[in-house]
């Protein structure tokens, strides 16, 4: 599914709310799908993005009973619980984005291995492999049966560097209810980020930043969450990846930017 971005002449203020004009008029994801199949979800979840020469701009719509989080450490391993989750693709890098209900973050930028060549582009000491926190990654099937050593994409590892921060990054999170109160139904909750274009020339891959009319960015907007009762743990996605090794960049959702205001449609 192809999606437009809009630009927004209004300030957008960072406090997770989504109640700017702007998000109201930027048209918003079909209903979440389950990640593997694309078969209806639980509960509804929708995602936008907007921009301007600063930021982009994205925000979530997370329906949810009892809304739950625990993990206040950054870069706490959140998807072993309830999160949303945004990737960002490169070309030869891709970024993996993650927050949870108390506005906890964790980030993994990645390069694949068959694109880092000595004295070559990523061979910076932004992305040295032996003095930064990196490891290597196969994907969701990494260290698993006859994937043991390389994963399952044909690309194969991965440099991820879990110490790598995107400059300049806002997050928020509002809560519709009581945090961890199962007694309580509650109605959900909204994220609001900013990812400014400036600190993301890593994932730039040749298109100008900001972006210009037409061009296109592939991006993944996924939720996971632990059902309560059922015990069991499920994915949701704005476009299914066929897959719940979900490190597929060439199935992420293309997003199209456009040089129209929002606020002129």
């Amino acid at each position: 599914m192809t999606y437009t971005a809009y630009r927004t002449k209004e300030k957008i203020v960072i406090d997770g709310k989504l109640n700017e004009k702007a998000w109201e008029l930027a048209p918003k994801s079909s209903r979440f799908v389950d990640i593997v199949n694309g078969e209806p979800a639980l509960y509804d979840t929708k995602s936008a993005v907007l921009w301007d020469d600063e930021y982009l701009y994205i925000g979530f719509w997370v329906e949810e009973p009892f809304v739950h989080a625990t993990l206040t450490e950054r870069d706490s391993l959140l998807f072993n619980e309830n999160n949303v989750e945004i990737f960002i693709d490169g070309g030869d890098t891709y970024y993996e984005f993650e927050i949870n209900a108390l506005n906890t973050i964790y980030e993994v930028f990645f390069i694949w291995k068959d694109a880092y060549n000595r004295g070559g582009k990523f061979d910076v000491p932004e992305f040295d492999l032996y003095d930064r926190d990196m490891y290597t990654f196969g994907g969701n099937h990494d260290r698993t049966g006859i994937h043991f050593w390389k994963g399952t994409h044909p690309r194969g590892l991965r440099y991820a560097f879990r110490d790598w921060d995107l400059p300049g990054l806002k997050s928020a999170v509002h809560i519709d209810g009581k945090l961890n109160d199962h007694a309580h139904r509650d109605k959900g909750w909204t994220v609001e980020l900013a990812f400014p274009w400036e600190g993301m020339k890593w994932l730039a891959n040749g298109r100008t930043l900001p972006p210009t009319r037409g061009d296109v960015w592939n991006l993944q907007f996924s939720r996971y969450e632990k059902l309560v009762g059922l015990n069991k743990n499920v994915g949701w996605a704005w476009d299914p990846v066929g897959s719940d090794d979900n490190h597929k960049p060439e199935a992420f959702t293309p997003i199209t930017f456009s040089d129209v205001n929002i606020e002129e449609l």
